[in-house]
This record gives C-alpha cells, sequence and structure tokens, in this order.
C-alpha cells in the first residue's frame, strides 16, 4: 500500500480521479495512522470514523462512474472544534461548554461535504480561541512538529498538528488575531487568512465576530487555494505562470521587525534575498498608522470577546486556565464609548492604510516575531505566557485590525513563517503572488 500520508491534498486528489487512488483506502490510512499515533489524542479532540468512511464510500462510486465532484473529492481533512458538525460534540476548546453537540453542520463544513471532502473528525484548540500560544491544559495541547517540548501555536493547534504529523491531507482552522497564521508558521505549514466576510461563520462558534474569518492550514498554497475555492463555491485562482518578476513588495518597518528573535531576523533576511533573486523589488516603508491600530487592539477584541462570553464564563470561571480567564476578563474594563471610539478611528485607519499600500503588490513581514515557547515554562509562569502570547500576536493581529487577506509561507527556517498580506478581497491575486514566493523559497 502506498504511503498517502504526506502527499498534498491535490496530489492526493489527482491520484482518486486517475484511478490510483481509492478513497476508501485513502481514508482507512488516515484513520490507522490516527490510531497509531502516539499523540493523536492531543490532536483530534474526537474522530468521526463512521461519517468519514461513509463519505469515502460515496466518493469512491463518483470516481468510479465519472461523476468526481471536482480535484478535491475524496480527499480527507480535519476540522477545528468550533465548527459544527451534526451529531457530534463541538466545545471549542474549553470545559463551559462540554457536551453541546449541534444538530446541523456548519456552513462552510456543509460546502465541503457537498463538494466531496471527507470529514476525519475535530481537532483540539485553545478555550474559546483566544490565544496564539495553543496551550491548553484543560482539554489538551498538541504537539509542534519542531519540538515536542514547545507549544504548536494557536488557536488552530490541533489543525496544524493534524496536517504537520501526517494524520490530514489539510486542517480548517479559524483566524481572528492570527490564529491560522501562527501554527501554520510554527509548525512549517501554509495558512491562509481570509479577508473577514468572504467565508461563512454560521455554525462557527464565535470569538470576536467582526473579527472571526476562516482559513486553510495546507502543505502548500495549491492546496490553499483549492480549499477556498470549495469553501466558498468559487472557481480557485488559476496559479499557472505565477512569478514574482516585477512585483513590488513593502517591508513593514513599523513595529513588525521589533524584537525579532535571532533565529528569526536571519530567516527573514535569506527569505528577502531569495525573493530578490525571483524578481520581486522590496521597498522599506514606515506606517505610524501600525502603531495606533495596535494600540486600540486591547479595547476593540478583548470587549467583543468578553460581551460574548463573559456571562457563560463567569458562571464557571474555575473551568478555565488563568491566563486565558484573565485574558478574556480585561474585556470588562471597557465602556461602550471606547468601545465605539475604537472602532470609529479604526476604520478611519483602515482607509488610510490601504490608499498607502495599493500600488504594493503585497506587504510582507515576519508571520511571528518569536519562536514557539516552551510549554513547561508557559504553565508555570503566567507573566511569561502573558509576555509570549501578546508577541506571538503581534505581527499577524496587524492584518486582522486592517481587515486584509493574508498567507504565511514556511521559509526552511524552523518554526519561522514568512506573511504576505493583500488589500481586503484580493485572495486570488495574493494567491498567485504566494504559489510564485512558494517557489522561490523552495
Amino acid at each position: 500500500m502506498s504511503n498517502y500520508l504526506w502527499m498534498t491534498a491535490a496530489d492526493l486528489g489527482r491520484g482518486i480521479g486517475r484511478g490510483e487512488i481509492h478513497p476508501v483506502e485513502l481514508v482507512e490510512q488516515f484513520l490507522d495512522a490516527a490510531q497509531a499515533h502516539l499523540r493523536a489524542k492531543d490532536i483530534y479532540a474526537r474522530m468521526t470514523p463512521r461519517r468519514a468512511r461513509s463519505m469515502a464510500l460515496a466518493a469512491a462510486d463518483r470516481a468510479k462512474h465519472g461523476q468526481r465532484l471536482g480535484l478535491l473529492d475524496g480527499v480527507p481533512i480535519s476540522w477545528k472544534d468550533l465548527f459544527d458538525a451534526s451529531g457530534t460534540a463541538c466545545e471549542a476548546g474549553t470545559q463551559l461548554l462540554k457536551g453541546r453537540v449541534p444538530q446541523k453542520d456548519a456552513q462552510v463544513l456543509e460546502q465541503a461535504t457537498q463538494q466531496g471532502l471527507v470529514c476525519l473528525g475535530k481537532t483540539h484548540m485553545t478555550e474559546l480561541a483566544f490565544s496564539g500560544l495553543g496551550l491548553n491544559p484543560k482539554t489538551a495541547t498538541p504537539p509542534c512538529v519542531n519540538n515536542e517540548a514547545w507549544v504548536p501555536g494557536g488557536s488552530s493547534s490541533g489543525a496544524a498538528a493534524s496536517v504537520a504529523f501526517g494524520l490530514a491531507a489539510a486542517g480548517i482552522g479559524s483566524d481572528t488575531g492570527g490564529s491560522v497564521r501562527i501554527p501554520a508558521a510554527w509548525n512549517d505549514l501554509v495558512g491562509l487568512k481570509t479577508t473577514h466576510g468572504r467565508l461563512s461563520l454560521r455554525g462557527v462558534v464565535p470569538l470576536c465576530e467582526k473579527f472571526d474569518t476562516v482559513g486553510p492550514l495546507t502543505r502548500s498554497v495549491e492546496d490553499a487555494t483549492l480549499l477556498l475555492a470549495v469553501l466558498d463555491g468559487t472557481k480557485p485562482a488559476d496559479l499557472r505562470g505565477a512569478s514574482l518578476k516585477g512585483a513590488r513588495l513593502l517591508v513593514l518597518e513599523t513595529v513588525a521587525l521589533d524584537d525579532l528573535r535571532p533565529e528569526v531576523a536571519a530567516g527573514f533576511d535569506v527569505v528577502s534575498q531569495r525573493l530578490i533573486r525571483a524578481g520581486a523589488t522590496l521597498h522599506r516603508g514606515v506606517m505610524p498608522i501600525v502603531s495606533e491600530a495596535l494600540s486600540l487592539a486591547p479595547i476593540i477584541f478583548t470587549s467583543e470577546a468578553y460581551g460574548t462570553w463573559g456571562e457563560t464564563i463567569e458562571r464557571a470561571p474555575e473551568k478555565m486556565f488563568a491566563p486565558v480567564l484573565a485574558r478574556f476578563r480585561s474585556g470588562g474594563i471597557f465602556t461602550a464609548s471606547d468601545y465605539v471610539g475604537a472602532w470609529r478611528r479604526l476604520n478611519e485607519l483602515r482607509a488610510l492604510w490601504q490608499a498607502e499600500v495599493s500600488n504594493y503588490d503585497a506587504v510582507i513581514l515576519p508571520t511571528s516575531p518569536i519562536l514557539p515557547p516552551d510549554r513547561a515554562r508557559l504553565l508555570s509562569d503566567q507573566e511569561y505566557f502573558t509576555q509570549e502570547n501578546l508577541l506571538s500576536l503581534r505581527n499577524t493581529r496587524i492584518g486582522n485590525l486592517f481587515g486584509v487577506c493574508a498567507v504565511t509561507l514556511p521559509t526552511g527556517q524552523p518554526s519561522c513563517g514568512l506573511s504576505l498580506m493583500g488589500l481586503p478581497g484580493q485572495e486570488e491575486r495574493l494567491l498567485r503572488l504566494s504559489a510564485a514566493a512558494e517557489r522561490a523559497l523552495g
């Protein structure tokens, strides 16, 4: 039997199309791998083998009769445990929602099912998606592929681990402040943060609905491109002929390059030279509006998060990991006028951002300024947890604040990602550029 666990989703789909891969054999290989893996229970909150086998059988029948629904028909993927799946517990990484069983699929899961993708199961995550580190002592902390003493990044921690450890062809996560891009970067994957509103949030457990987005974590830009098209029912971007020749890239100097860990700084310098050799022109830019937008983040994010979950949390705060609880509660100190005023100013800053970056093909920056922290120290030192969590999300949060789409790419330096940010709604254009950058980075 061929080993399918490390192939891209696109290559698996092509193999099914050529009749070389049987969807049932494929799903059984992933289910067997999860059963045998020593850390599978730290990656998957729960598997859905009955559903997976049923979907694989249907995909096999379509392939046999030449009726495949698309390139990814029959490909097995994982879903973060905040996407509702009918009849399967969906607890969003928190004991506060223990026993919650939805009766309907999230719209994006429904859409993926209609396109033939196979649901392997639900992956572990940070409590209610409110941390970039991926540490969750209340349920489980997935491993990081580069060092099992490190945290994997969050909040889509299990989604990243499921792909990085060969237990899914791709994972679907969510990104509110970096929750797709950080775990993707720290596990050497591609991660796509979509524009807010591009993909449906119906049936997705919320954190901050004004920022929540759905996005894939994958082994290639092609896979991310195909999954985006599946999830919103559009035609995938054509990546053929994508090139960096003549591309104008803005290196964001304000905040994004501050306090980089040595490995991250060295990796970003190497990556920048590779992009130049591939034909891109790099411009360096200082943008004071970035600092101002980041200063609004504590008001905007935490107020909405606590407004959404405060009542539920305060009924049983002991069920939460203390640093995550403290982060939620920090949103309770702001007034309604603080929140409204911050949003009004952020909308003004978003307009200024678009005016400043519209002449560039993308803005580039290190995905995270730090490497994955040590999980043992995070558990014992709350001050360290708070410091590293804020640093981990600092650069990705820029993209959420300005409402952009963004891609993180592996760079060859372990756990160091390169982020490319495009204008809102321009995922297809950004993915073409990212495919060219992917080739340049090797």
